[in-house]
């Protein structure tokens, strides 16, 4: 799944969850401060790192999702491989939370192959995500950078994809949010993006 809806003013902003506390406590607080719902899409050893951030997410009315156990490009791996670094993130989550979360993004490709979409389904995921709009922060091009990638590109049912573990990004989201606001577009849940 690239986007969602396009007839109505919402979009998802979906963020690899990885990296520094204190940059993913930036960037959750900005969201809430906005009114904002995030998708965080968790790797598994991040979480095993910060077990607390997994309620933390879903305190502030944000989705977790799953995003791998150990965010390696999941398309090369042998199937044995693949399952298991979905299914090790799942079985973190539950622990976690009680849930395996609302979706599973692959690591390391922008599409899942047929056989990851198989897996993903196989451990319970309804939803594998994509995106159609890449803010190109993982390169850390800087916050004028990532705020312009994604505020040129977004339109109505866009899935965005961006980082927490990035500084230049904590630096962009209130500017993301404050522009997404003048185009009168709501940051939603990746869940209720494609819930109606």
């Amino acid at each position: 799944m690239r986007n969602g809806p396009r007839d109505r003013p919402r979009v998802a902003l979906t963020f690899h969850g990885d990296g520094p506390v204190e940059l993913a406590e930036r960037v959750l607080s900005e969201a809430e401060r906005h009114g904002a719902h995030l998708t965080v899409l968790a790797v598994g050893d991040w979480l095993d790192r910060h077990p607390r951030m997994a309620r933390r997410v879903l305190a502030g009315g944000h989705d977790l999702g799953n995003h791998t156990e150990h965010d390696l490009d999941i398309c090369a791996l042998e199937e044995r491989a693949a399952h298991a670094e979905i299914a090790r993130c799942a079985a973190r989550l539950r622990r976690l939370t009680g849930s395996i979360g609302s979706c599973f993004r692959p690591s390391g490709t922008r599409h899942a192959t047929p056989l990851v979409r198989e897996l993903a389904a196989r451990v319970g995921y309804r939803t594998c995500l994509s995106y159609d709009v890449d803010s190109g922060d993982h390169a850390d091009p800087g916050p004028a950078t990532v705020t312009a990638n994604v505020l040129d590109t977004v339109r109505p049912g866009s899935i965005v994809r961006l980082h927490l573990g990035r500084p230049g990004t904590a630096e962009a989201i209130p500017h993301i949010l404050t522009g997404l606001t003048r185009r009168r577009l709501h940051p939603v849940t990746v869940t209720d993006l494609l819930g109606g």
